[in-house]
């Protein structure tokens, strides 16, 4: 059995079963206790820990991965790189892979073929645009929905598994038949090669078959680069002529006559799409003049010479006819061979009986080296652990290469019934379970307010259900009354920090982006607050920064000089001459002049002007606002109240009567009045 199967990962993931085995990764459904849904965990085999190198780089690969989003791209959740364990937690894709679909469906439709092909390039695009190059295109790294969405997989993992093995071996081949030639012979590689890769698929899913094969992966990397393959409609004549011309452009030996990007293929498909009969007259020549690609007899050229009769008979003449004759012979033997030269077929590989062996002794038979196991493992009391006890197909089916075969494994019969512990202690139940013989035994704390504190609430597996003595048995536990926690602080850490800090105390993190002139990824409020007390199966929402500054706003006030009187009109402008407000203002009637300033990322200045009767516009003040901060505040730059200031016309009479209302202030009354009557 497995060792990860029934345990816990970093006490989230809970595996349920082995569902691929691949050259370097294993893959496992499992369960996410947090986000409480099924997730694909793919596990780093152990040979590959120890290269340190190859650790940091497939470290940073899978974080620029996790950068991407797309519909069409298996979306990565979560990575983690241990010491002891390295892993990636994707989203789990009920389906199949592609390479599954073409070899159950043999030759593809050329609308099936185009409908997955789109979907792979859209994919392709927004993984190029980020920078990322796939470097192992192939039908088995992209699922099949039911719907026929198309989800391509693996970014950047088989990059550095090639790195780390040069030379072409083994482990390469499930990829040697899709790379393309610069691949193949260590070259750089650029999305030009992830296009390459596409045309091979695209060849496969029309005809059936892959442009080229061997015995060996290294006789398949030669064809790659050297090899003319045959055109795809010699092997079916009801590909569309335009159609093959996409596959031969993007299957070019040279990059640079290849699509230079998936939006240029795309472009190509869309005009197919639109007229299924284009022909795009696309000529691709070697430097000798002839085609790097298509296999295309030369045919026979008549040339008219001149005859004459000879005036006597040659010796010679026999000689030449019998070197004619040979000629014909080998020329017709030849054509012959030519007409028969096909693609290899897959072969066919009869069955044995696998019942009651070792699923290690059937997997590693060379024999079975080209089929895929699909491993099923099942409690069974009739068969020892680790045998198998039922295959499909039966012994005696034949299959061919690539195929997929399901196993089913037992996992041995030493099963243990799991005994009813609930609403007893913890201590009891330990007690009791260990009495059982069960070994591997875990207790987890949960809030339940109507569960007596240390008083079990229940068990995983639950009791009644048969597992092996050493299957990891969690008991859950009463935290009694709703325990509260104290919250940290963790305003101003990266998201990445924050989150450990406050998984740490038992705590589960909700994230949301919000418009911050901070860092990415910092976290800018929390919720509780830190230090706010808080119970223990509380969710904390982090505000993180998304380093964009928001657009603000300020209200300017100016205050206006008292005891003035009279209308004006003031009119704003921005630094650009762009007028904000246009109005008129009574004085007496308002303390202050207040406009409102919006931006986003800049410094703004204000200009404020003042006119009676829209004439004679003065400067009465500038303002500058800096939308960089979060809080933009308004600074007055320079004001000048004396534009508002007024000219007596001629000095007051000295036999003129005070007014009644006159005060030892009479002057400015005076001044008033004057003003008003004007």
């Amino acid at each position: 059995m497995d060792k990860f199967i029934g345990k816990r990962l970093d006490g989230r993931y809970e595996f349920k079963e082995l569902i691929g085995i691949g050259g370097m990764a294993n893959v496992y459904k499992a369960y996410d206790i947090v986000e409480q849904k099924d997730v694909a965990i793919k596990i780093l085999k152990e040979e590959f820990l120890g290269n340190e190198e190859f650790v940091k780089r497939f470290r940073n690969e899978s974080k620029a991965v996790a950068t991407l989003s797309h519909p069409n791209i298996v979306r990565i959740f979560d990575v983690n790189f241990g010491d002891r364990i390295q892993y990636i937690v994707m989203e789990y894709i009920d389906g199949i892979t592609l390479k599954e679909f073409i070899e159950k469906s043999t030759v593809l439709s050329w609308k099936d073929t185009v409908h997955f092909t789109v979907q792979i390039l859209r994919a392709l695009q927004h993984a190029h645009d980020k920078g990322i190059v796939h470097r192992d295109i192939k039908p088995q790294n992209i699922m099949l929905l039911e719907d026929g969405t198309i989800k391509v997989m693996d970014f950047g993992i088989a990059r550095f598994a090639r790195d780390e093995h040069k030379a072409t071996t083994d482990k390469a081949i499930g990829s040697v038949h899709y790379i393309s030639p610069e691949q193949a012979s260590g070259e750089p590689t650029d999305e030009k090669s992830d296009l390459y890769s596409v045309g091979v698929m695209m060849y496969e899913m029309l005809t059936g078959r892959l442009p080229f094969d061997g015995e060996t992966p290294e006789q398949v990397a030669v064809k790659q680069m050297q090899a003319i393959a045959p055109a795809p409609r010699t092997i079916n004549e009801e590909i569309p002529e335009g159609l093959e011309e996409i596959i031969v452009r993007a299957m070019q030996k040279d990059p640079n006559k290849r699509y230079q990007s998936a939006a240029e293929m795309l472009r190509d498909i869309d005009e197919f799409k639109k007229n299924p009969s284009i022909v795009f007259e696309y000529k691709y020549f070697n430097d000798e003049g002839s085609t790097k690609y298509f296999d295309t007899a030369k045919l026979g050229e008549d040339g008219d010479e001149d005859e004459e009769e000879p005036k006597k008979k040659s010796k010679f003449i026999p000689i030449l006819l019998g070197v004619a004759v040979t000629f014909c012979v080998v020329a017709v033997i030849l054509i012959a061979v030519m007409l028969n030269m096909k693609p290899d077929k897959p072969k066919d590989i009869v069955l044995d009986n696998f019942i009651g062996m070792n699923v290690e002794d059937v997997t590693s038979d060379p024999k079975y080296a080209k089929i895929k196991f699909d491993l099923i493992w099942e409690f069974n009391s009739e068969y020892e652990k680790d045998q198998v006890f039922k295959q499909d197909p039966e012994e005696g089916m034949s299959v061919k290469e690539n195929s997929k075969i399901t196993l089913h494994v037992s996992k041995g019969s030493n099963l243990l019934t799991i005994p009813d512990v609930t609403n007893i202690s913890v201590d009891d139940a330990t007690k009791k379970l260990k009495d059982k013989g069960f070994t591997n035994l875990k207790t987890v704390r949960v809030q339940d307010g109507k569960v007596t504190k240390d008083t079990v609430i229940r068990t995983d597996p639950q009791s009644g259900e048969q597992v092996e003595s050493d299957a990891l048995i969690t008991i859950y536990v009463s935290y009694g009354e709703d325990e509260k926690v104290k919250v940290k602080d963790v305003v101003g850490k990266h998201v990445d920090e924050a989150t450990k800090i406050l998984q740490d105390q038992g705590f589960k993190v909700n994230q949301e982006t919000v418009e911050s002139n901070q860092a990415a990824g910092t976290v800018v409020k929390q919720s509780p607050a830190g230090g706010e007390l808080a119970a223990s199966t509380s969710v904390i929402t982090l505000k993180v920064s998304s380093g964009t500054v928001p657009a603000g706003s300020a209200d300017v006030s100016l205050s206006l000089p008292s005891g003035m009187s009279g209308t004006y009109k003031f009119r704003v402008v921005d630094e650009s001459g762009k007028e904000i407000r246009n109005e008129s203002v009574t004085l007496g009637s308002a303390s202050s002049y207040t406009f409102q300033a919006s931006g986003q990322g800049v410094e703004k200045t204000y200009k404020v002007y003042v006119s009676e009767g829209g004439s004679n516009e003065k400067l009465f003040a500038e303002v500058s606002v800096d939308f960089n901060s979060q809080n933009p505040t308004p600074i007055v730059k320079t004001k000048n109240d004396s534009v508002f200031e007024k000219k007596t016309s001629e000095p007051p009479s000295n036999n003129s009567k005070p007014d009644d209302s006159s005060s030892s202030d009479g002057g400015n009354s005076s001044s008033n009045q004057n003003s008003s009557g004007e």
